[in-house]
């Protein structure tokens, strides 16, 4: 059963820690003062900053949201280090009509150009169409042998990358935003 996303923000993204993790500063749904939101890009894991392809992963998110704005679609628990999960929704640079604003997910073009991994593992967090997208997005960017794929099955997954290296500070500097940790 996917997570159903609870909350959406309008938001400005004001910087970018990593290939999956953005800060945000967000309008009160409610009218009170704007609010700034560490964000965690769900059901996508890019590679850490020391990792190979990790500061690549870290510029390509920035180049799809720093100082843009982005529809933030959250779910309703924040992940194990307080960041908010959601999908983050961008304006694509092609766009120039206001019928195409907020149309390109963020996760899923991080994965389109090879930059993140889908897991099985994330699939209960979403809808059978994000399934089917985040999949495939995968499968073509490995096929294609985009980004960290262009090795081949070579490049280490964050999460084994984060087991191999215990002393890496992602639990400590999540709260600042400054972190591509696990879900």
């Amino acid at each position: 059963m996917p997570i159903a996303a609870t909350t959406t923000l309008l938001c400005l993204v004001i910087a970018v820690s990593d290939g999956d993790t953005l800060k945000a500063r967000c309008q009160d749904p409610r009218n009170g003062p704007d609010t700034t939101q560490v964000v965690r890009l769900a059901s996508i894991d890019a590679p850490e900053r020391d990792q190979p392809y990790g500061w690549r992963a870290r510029k390509a998110l920035a180049d799809l949201t720093l100082r843009k704005p982005v529809r933030l679609e959250c779910r309703k628990k924040d992940d194990r280090y307080g960041r908010s999960l959601c999908n983050a929704w961008v304006t694509p640079t092609s766009c120039t009509r206001s019928s195409c604003e907020f149309t390109l997910d963020a996760g899923l073009a991080m994965l389109t150009q090879g930059l993140a991994w889908w897991e099985p593992r994330f699939a209960r967090e979403q809808t059978a169409q994000q399934r089917g997208q985040y999949e495939f997005a995968q499968f073509e960017a490995r096929s294609k042998r985009a980004g960290l794929w262009r090795d081949g099955d070579k490049a280490q997954p964050p999460w084994e990358w984060r087991r191999d290296h215990p002393g890496w500070p992602h639990a400590s500097s999540a709260a600042a935003g400054k972190d591509g940790t696990n879900q």
